[in-house]
């Protein structure tokens, strides 16, 4: 039988009962420890994420976390069943360690803005929603990724930054006390009496819509310049209400003045002038 299937199909069963001897118990070996290792990988998968759940690990990098480890894991359990099969893998290594270090090099800059990102979705210094400044851009958050952060300006421009950038520069959260001060400067001329104007301009401020009425603005002289009396008025709002109400104290502010004959003072050289004039 044995010369039968050899002559006609060239198939020699010496060789495959040797070769199954040989490598039958490893093959079957490996197979178990490839079933169970990746049973293993799964209830770790599951065990993690509960772990990361339970300690409130953001949404964003939940996921990313968890595909990394599984992705180590699983790499790590075929390791171990190629080693068993008498597999040599001091080249596949070297290849690895080659490939991972040229890969590194290459993406030097977005490693770099994945830290960062992890920093960020770790410590949390702001959430989507939040109005911050970045350096000189300012805009409210709108979605928190792993390489950048996208923000949105009261212009209605979308801002991508990265958050390497974001890291190494200084950040100003004006959503996490809920509310934020605007900062209006009013020049008035040394001739009038800053004693009259105060009641005035703070009448005026607490009227404006969206104007906090606790913390009370605060109005103050700021400053003597050349030509002025520098007064600032400091009311607060909630950060939503920044630009409107910004605009909107800006106009009643002008108009209050203009309506109490109060002059604006221009450069030197040049005459006072009246608003609405």
């Amino acid at each position: 039988m044995k010369e039968f299937f050899k002559k006609e199909y060239n198939i020699d069963f010496d060789s495959i009962l040797a070769f199954i001897i040989k490598y039958g118990a490893k093959i079957v070996i490996a197979a178990i420890v490839l079933w169970i290792g990746l049973k293993i990988v799964k209830k770790i998968h599951a065990a993690i994420e509960k772990l990361f759940i339970k300690a409130k690990v953001s949404d964003n990098l939940r996921p990313f976390l968890l595909n990394i480890i599984d992705v180590t894991l699983k790499v790590v359990v075929f390791f171990i069943v190629l080693t068993i099969l008498g597999a040599d893998l001091s080249g596949l290594m070297a290849l690895i360690a080659a490939v991972g270090f040229a890969v590194g090099m290459a993406l030097q800059g977005s490693l770099g803005n994945f830290a960062s990102g992890i920093l960020i979705l770790t410590l949390k210094p702001y959430k989507v929603g939040d109005w911050i400044q970045i350096g000189e851009k300012f805009g409210r958050v709108v979605e928190i990724k792993i390489f950048n952060t996208k923000l949105i300006t009261p212009g209605q421009k979308v801002m991508i930054i990265p958050n390497s950038k974001i890291t190494d520069d200084i950040v100003t959260n004006y959503s996490e006390k809920g509310l934020i001060r605007l900062e209006i400067d009013v020049h008035i001329p040394y001739e009038e009496d800053f004693s009259k104007i105060k009641p005035l301009l703070e009448k005026t401020i607490r009227q404006v819509p969206g104007v906090l009425e606790d913390p009370k603005p605060d109005i103050g002289i700021a400053d003597f310049d050349s030509h002025s009396i520098l007064v600032m008025v400091r009311p607060y709002v909630h950060p939503d209400e920044y630009w409107p109400v910004t605009f909107e104290a800006h106009q009643r502010l002008k108009q209050a003045l203009a309506d109490a004959g109060i002059p604006v003072p221009y450069s030197e050289g040049i005459e006072y002038g009246k608003f609405g004039k």
